[in-house]
């Protein structure tokens, strides 16, 4: 599958999420049925079957989806629903109830789901009881036994019609925070991503979901990722929240060398916003799940990448040693700047990716890739250690991510609140030359301390052409301060212009950097 029609699928059947499970209610709770005898399980038998398989030649998934399930449309598989009185550990008084997805449409590779209780795994049998067909034209009877599940959805005793969490599709998950709204994805790994050949998507190929103490609050889920390239053991300790956290636990083991290793992939969607109107005839202002990429690095700097949606693909890496953290930030909250009352962008979670322990030299990856429309996730974000990881090593990484609002981490400085461009040049007077503006706004921090005499400069660099009419005022209406100035190119410069930017005074850093890439138009008419 091309990465486009995966990616694509993917951020479809999501965005039909948190919504009910369709299939009445009933008294009448029906038994999840198993396969087999109880096996023994831990994480520590899981790194050992994924350093086994390892070992072994790849051997890809088997085809066992009957055709009329692979070429449901969107309307057919939405229709299919799970019914609630199967949901695993309903009639059990726990915190968490678990609902599986059928297969269909781009969703046709299964993957093997297991129970743990007491140390024992059993396989988690599909049953065509589970599930309403509605519309679809499937009937359960003419599906095979042996058919599978696609992934599975996660509930909280708090609210067990909406879902908080869901894995589908390779190896994507998404959760939400306390807004009940599902935006960006993760990605247990990424490999060559943004690379001049076809992207390889490691597979989540089974899941053990350990059943929880009656009062937990929290799930441990535990996956197997394979790959033609690597196999990894996965554990993740969820727990739901006005930010939901997960603590995750990662065990690679590489086949074969690989040149891009993307670790705590984070993939999102970006089409247009204040700051890039390439796309520019939709009647909403702004539709994006991130406006930037925020950075925390081991110097303890704050750093702000507004997102764009390039005419071409651009590929970015920001060097650090052992991060602080990173993640992609929905930071604009205000509905009147979206206007979209069916999907509510504003509602977005942010996700930041918080290491533990020494991740050593590296760097962040930005992808940026073109999209047309809304239903394409074009942004991907994700640590790439320096060393590349060989055949026969173990790789251990663990981090928690932060689904929401609210951050753990917030940068004591003022804060990028938004980026805007434009034509550059002094209003009122004719233009000789091409010149193209930008203006970045702060709020935050100790802006507010800052006197009416108080000297504030920009302090701007670029690596191609010249800054023009640079300036930084006060701007009451958000309590903050406005930085502008213009860029001026060589006329015959093709390449992207990176920016980068910060307010100072006395010496002081007022505000995080922020940091853009711009590409000089190839019209330049002014």
């Amino acid at each position: 599958m091309r990465r486009r029609d995966l990616l694509k699928t993917t951020a479809l059947t999501f965005a039909g999420l948190s919504a009910p499970s369709l299939g009445a209610a009933t008294s009448t709770q029906s038994e999840v049925k198993t396969l087999g005898k109880p096996e023994k399980f831990d994480y520590a038998w899981l790194k050992g079957q994924a350093r086994h398989l390892a070992s072994q030649p790849y051997q890809a998934p088997p085809d066992k989806v009957p055709s009329k399930v692979k070429q449901l449309d969107w309307d057919q598989y939405q229709s299919i629903s799970y019914r609630n009185d199967h949901a695993l550990w309903g009639d059990e008084r726990l915190r968490f109830q678990l609902k599986f997805f059928h297969l269909g449409m781009y969703a046709t590779q299964s993957v093997t789901i297991h129970e743990v209780h007491d140390g024992k795994a059993r396989v988690i049998a599909y049953d065509p009881a589970m599930f309403n067909y509605g519309k679809s034209g499937l009937a359960g009877s003419d599906l095979p036994k042996d058919l599978g599940f696609a992934g599975f959805r996660i509930n909280f005793h708090t609210d067990l019609v909406r879902d908080i969490v869901a894995f589908l599709g390779a190896s994507y998950f998404r959760a939400v925070g306390g807004d009940w709204q599902y935006g960006l994805s993760a990605r247990g790994l990424a490999i060559d991503t943004g690379m001049p050949r076809p992207e390889e998507f490691p597979r989540f190929s089974a899941f053990w979901l350990e059943r929880p103490a009656r009062q937990s609050s929290t799930l441990a889920v535990y996956a197997l990722l394979d790959s033609p390239s690597i196999t990894g053991a996965y554990r993740f300790l969820i727990t739901p929240g006005a930010t939901t956290v997960m603590d995750v636990d990662v065990a690679l083991y590489p086949r074969k060398p690989i040149e891009r290793l993307g670790i705590a992939p984070l993939t999102s969607m970006f089409m247009t916003g204040e700051n890039d109107k390439r796309i520019s005839n939709d009647w909403r202002p702004e539709i994006h799940d991130s406006d930037g990429l925020s950075m925390l690095t081991g110097a303890s700097e704050w750093i702000w990448r507004p997102l764009v949606n390039p005419a071409q693909l651009r590929f970015n890496a920001y060097a650090d040693n052992s991060p602080r953290g990173f993640g992609l930030m929905q930071r604009d909250r205000n509905f009147d700047h979206y206007q979209d009352d069916g999907v509510f962008y504003e509602r977005r979670p942010s996700l930041w990716v918080e290491p533990k322990g020494n991740w050593g030299k590296g760097s962040v990856q930005l992808v940026e890739i073109p999209t047309p429309d809304e239903t394409f996730d074009n942004i991907v974000a994700f640590w790439n250690p320096e060393t590349k990881p060989q055949p026969g090593e173990e790789c251990l990484f663990s981090y928690r991510l932060h689904w929401g609002r609210k951050m753990p981490a917030l940068p004591d400085l003022a804060t990028v609140v938004a980026t805007r461009t434009g034509i550059g040049g002094v209003i009122g007077k004719p233009r000789s030359y091409f010149s193209w503006r930008f203006a970045i706004d702060f709020a935050g921090g100790d802006l507010g301390l800052l006197g009416k005499d108080t000297k504030v400069e920009p302090v701007i660099s670029t690596t191609q052409g010249t800054i023009e009419i640079p300036s930084a005022r006060p701007l009451h209406e958000i309590s903050g301060y406005r930085a502008i100035f213009d860029v001026r190119v060589a006329d015959d410069h093709k390449g992207p212009v990176d920016l980068r930017l910060y307010l100072r005074a006395d010496g002081q850093t007022l505000t995080e950097t922020w940091l853009y890439q711009w590409t000089p138009p190839d019209d330049r008419r002014f």
